[in-house]
Protein backbone atom coordinates (compact mmCIF):
# COMPACT_ATOMS: atom_id res chain seq x y z
CA UNK A 1 0.00 0.00 0.00
CA UNK A 2 2.75 2.30 0.76
CA UNK A 3 4.83 1.57 -2.50
CA UNK A 4 1.10 2.83 -4.14
CA UNK A 5 0.71 5.64 -2.70
CA UNK A 6 4.41 6.73 -3.44
CA UNK A 7 3.73 5.48 -6.65
CA UNK A 8 0.43 7.76 -6.67
CA UNK A 9 2.79 11.07 -5.28
CA UNK A 10 5.30 10.65 -7.46
CA UNK A 11 2.84 10.57 -10.73
CA UNK A 12 1.48 13.48 -9.82
CA UNK A 13 4.02 15.69 -9.15
CA UNK A 14 5.04 14.23 -12.76
CA UNK A 15 2.01 15.40 -14.26
CA UNK A 16 1.86 19.34 -12.33
CA UNK A 17 5.44 19.60 -13.39
CA UNK A 18 4.64 18.66 -17.11
CA UNK A 19 1.61 20.65 -17.31
CA UNK A 20 3.40 23.67 -15.51
CA UNK A 21 6.32 23.68 -18.02
CA UNK A 22 6.41 24.54 -21.57
CA UNK A 23 8.13 22.86 -24.20
CA UNK A 24 10.68 25.37 -23.92
CA UNK A 25 11.57 25.25 -20.20
CA UNK A 26 9.03 28.32 -19.72
CA UNK A 27 6.91 27.97 -17.16
CA UNK A 28 3.13 28.46 -18.17
CA UNK A 29 2.27 31.45 -17.29
CA UNK A 30 5.59 33.52 -17.42
CA UNK A 31 6.36 36.54 -19.13
CA UNK A 32 7.78 35.58 -22.83
CA UNK A 33 9.90 38.96 -24.23
CA UNK A 34 8.13 39.74 -28.16
CA UNK A 35 11.35 39.64 -30.45
CA UNK A 36 11.90 42.41 -33.45
CA UNK A 37 8.73 44.21 -32.10
CA UNK A 38 9.34 47.01 -34.40
CA UNK A 39 8.78 45.12 -37.46
CA UNK A 40 6.20 43.03 -35.56
CA UNK A 41 2.88 44.40 -37.77
CA UNK A 42 0.75 41.93 -35.05
CA UNK A 43 2.35 43.39 -31.82
CA UNK A 44 2.33 47.18 -33.42
CA UNK A 45 -1.50 46.79 -35.05
CA UNK A 46 -2.14 46.04 -30.93
CA UNK A 47 -0.45 49.22 -29.98
CA UNK A 48 -2.33 51.40 -32.11
CA UNK A 49 -5.35 50.09 -30.95
CA UNK A 50 -4.79 50.58 -27.73
CA UNK A 51 -4.19 54.11 -28.17
CA UNK A 52 -7.17 54.50 -29.90
CA UNK A 53 -9.03 52.83 -27.33
CA UNK A 54 -7.44 54.82 -24.56
CA UNK A 55 -8.59 58.13 -26.58
CA UNK A 56 -11.78 56.64 -26.80
CA UNK A 57 -12.18 56.40 -22.89
CA UNK A 58 -10.71 59.68 -22.54
CA UNK A 59 -13.45 61.38 -24.85
CA UNK A 60 -16.36 59.09 -22.62
CA UNK A 61 -14.56 60.88 -19.19
CA UNK A 62 -15.01 64.28 -21.24
CA UNK A 63 -11.40 64.37 -21.15
CA UNK A 64 -11.00 65.11 -24.97
CA UNK A 65 -8.01 67.66 -24.64
CA UNK A 66 -5.10 64.92 -23.82
CA UNK A 67 -5.81 62.71 -26.74
CA UNK A 68 -2.51 60.56 -27.79
CA UNK A 69 -1.18 59.98 -31.61
CA UNK A 70 0.16 56.47 -31.40
CA UNK A 71 4.13 56.30 -32.57
CA UNK A 72 4.87 52.79 -32.62
CA UNK A 73 5.44 49.78 -29.69
CA UNK A 74 8.88 49.91 -28.21
CA UNK A 75 8.69 47.08 -26.23
CA UNK A 76 6.14 43.93 -25.57
CA UNK A 77 6.00 40.93 -23.99
CA UNK A 78 3.24 38.27 -23.37
CA UNK A 79 1.76 35.91 -20.81
CA UNK A 80 -0.61 33.22 -21.05
CA UNK A 81 -3.56 33.85 -19.48
CA UNK A 82 -7.26 33.09 -20.09
CA UNK A 83 -6.60 34.43 -23.62
CA UNK A 84 -3.38 36.19 -24.16
CA UNK A 85 -2.10 39.09 -22.02
CA UNK A 86 0.26 41.25 -23.52
CA UNK A 87 2.44 43.85 -21.98
CA UNK A 88 3.48 46.71 -24.65
CA UNK A 89 5.73 49.86 -23.88
CA UNK A 90 4.26 52.34 -26.33
CA UNK A 91 5.31 55.42 -27.79
CA UNK A 92 2.92 57.89 -28.19
CA UNK A 93 2.66 61.87 -28.41
CA UNK A 94 -0.03 64.47 -27.50
CA UNK A 95 -1.82 65.87 -30.38
CA UNK A 96 -0.15 69.05 -31.05
CA UNK A 97 2.24 69.04 -28.21
CA UNK A 98 5.24 68.14 -29.42
CA UNK A 99 7.88 64.86 -28.65
CA UNK A 100 6.70 61.59 -27.88
CA UNK A 101 6.60 59.79 -24.24
CA UNK A 102 6.30 56.58 -23.29
CA UNK A 103 3.64 54.84 -21.61
CA UNK A 104 3.18 51.47 -19.68
CA UNK A 105 -0.43 48.88 -21.05
CA UNK A 106 -1.42 46.16 -20.65
CA UNK A 107 -4.18 44.68 -22.50
CA UNK A 108 -5.68 41.24 -22.74
CA UNK A 109 -7.07 39.74 -26.01
CA UNK A 110 -9.23 36.82 -26.31
CA UNK A 111 -9.32 35.70 -30.41
CA UNK A 112 -11.97 32.79 -29.84
CA UNK A 113 -14.30 35.63 -28.14
CA UNK A 114 -13.01 38.53 -30.91
CA UNK A 115 -12.14 40.57 -27.81
CA UNK A 116 -9.30 43.00 -26.55
CA UNK A 117 -9.61 44.74 -22.86
CA UNK A 118 -7.56 47.48 -21.99
CA UNK A 119 -6.59 46.53 -18.51
CA UNK A 120 -4.04 49.39 -18.10
CA UNK A 121 -2.52 52.92 -19.76
CA UNK A 122 -0.31 55.19 -17.84
CA UNK A 123 2.87 56.91 -18.51
CA UNK A 124 5.84 54.73 -17.93
CA UNK A 125 8.28 55.62 -14.97
CA UNK A 126 11.44 55.06 -16.80
CA UNK A 127 10.08 56.88 -19.74
CA UNK A 128 12.12 57.17 -23.16
CA UNK A 129 11.38 60.19 -25.14
CA UNK A 130 11.52 59.75 -28.96
CA UNK A 131 10.99 61.31 -31.98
Amino acid sequence: MAKLQTLISFSSLFLLFAVTTALDGERVGSKTPIENVESNKEVQDLGKYCVQEYNRQMQQKGNGGKLLMFSHVVEAATQVVSGTKYYLKISASTHGRGGAKTFDVVVVVKPWMHSKELLKFEPSPTSINTK
